[in-house]
């Protein structure tokens, strides 16, 4: 008696369990024919943007983070260094990366992963450089003369994070020209926060520098010259995506193809967020402001 007790009890579980994985797969089959699945769970779709902590990258990235939301499209940003950030890019686990610098900053990760990439073009509308920088107080104007005044600045150079070309060039500056200067390994904020302490007490300071960057429009700098063309010519910045993005996201790919800001642009921009808003907080103030700009690439 318990025994057949049992065996009903086991019957019922049975046939409970087959029909809720019946219903399941019925759903399944239904998403995947409507289209109303995982992938479209997020309206539009998700756009995974990669950054580095750059001024003009953190200010363009959430400016486009926006603009897609308020397009209905969902979007993961992720802060990362440049050699991962250019893997995760070739290998699809990034879709958009705003702000390569082309042809010399980011010429090795360029020729290594281009075959997974595509360059969707220059986005600002201005040169685009980097250099040794210092403040104009400073009284010499050239790269050969840092030796000489090694013992005013410390013997340092203070630069960003060490993956980023920048430094790759400032590491040759420093051997070309034979320093024999301490490059420090930081991070943007990290030596721009040098940068203030030492600017305000009137010392001398050297630092790894580019522009576009709202610190030339709040300090009184100048790049130091260049004469054995360590850190290159004038560059420009690029949009890069991965090669399959165009076909995923063929709207987004068309709007981010038509964007281009002026260096004027981009510095309010980075005011906002330098006098103390939140870059997605700043780049909402300046879409609000820019709505024919920001129309012109959307439209």
């Amino acid at each position: 008696m318990k025994w057949t007790k049992r065996l009903k009890k086991c019957m019922i579980f049975v046939l409970s369990l087959v029909l809720v994985l019946g219903v399941a797969a019925g759903c399944a089959s239904t998403n995947q024919a409507t289209g109303t699945g995982s992938a479209s769970a997020g309206g539009k779709g998700t756009v995974k943007i990669g950054y580095v902590n750059w001024a003009e990258c953190i200010a363009v990235t959430n400016l486009w983070k926006v603009i897609l939301e308020d397009q209905g499209y969902q979007v993961e940003l992720s802060q990362l260094d440049t050699a991962p950030l250019f893997v995760g890019l070739s290998k699809g686990n990034i879709d958009v990366f705003m702000d390569s610098w082309l042809p010399i900053t980011h010429k090795v990760y360029w020729e290594e992963y281009q075959n997974s990439l595509e360059d969707y073009g220059v986005w600002y509308e201005g040169s685009a450089k980097l250099g040794i920088v210092v403040p104009k107080y400073v009284t010499i104007d050239s790269i050969t003369q840092l030796k000489d005044q090694k013992d005013k600045f410390n013997g340092k150079i203070i630069g960003i994070d060490p993956g980023a070309g920048i430094m790759k060039s400032a590491t040759k500056a420093n051997e070309s020209y034979n320093l024999g200067f301490e490059l420090v390994q930081s991070s943007e904020s990290a030596m721009l926060a040098t940068l203030e302490t030492a600017y305000n007490k009137n010392e001398w300071i050297a630092i790894t520098g580019w522009s576009p960057h709202w610190i030339f429009a709040k300090y009184d700098l100048k790049y130091l010259e260049d004469p054995q063309k360590a850190f290159g010519e004038a560059e420009q910045l690029h949009t890069l995506a991965n090669k399959n993005f165009s076909e995923k996201q063929p709207k987004v790919a068309a709007m981010l193809k038509k964007f281009k800001m002026t260096d004027a642009q981009v510095g309010t921009l980075e005011g906002l967020i330098n006098d103390g808003m939140e870059p997605e907080a700043a780049a909402k103030q300046w879409m609000q402001d820019n709505k024919d700009i920001v129309n012109s690439w959307i439209s």
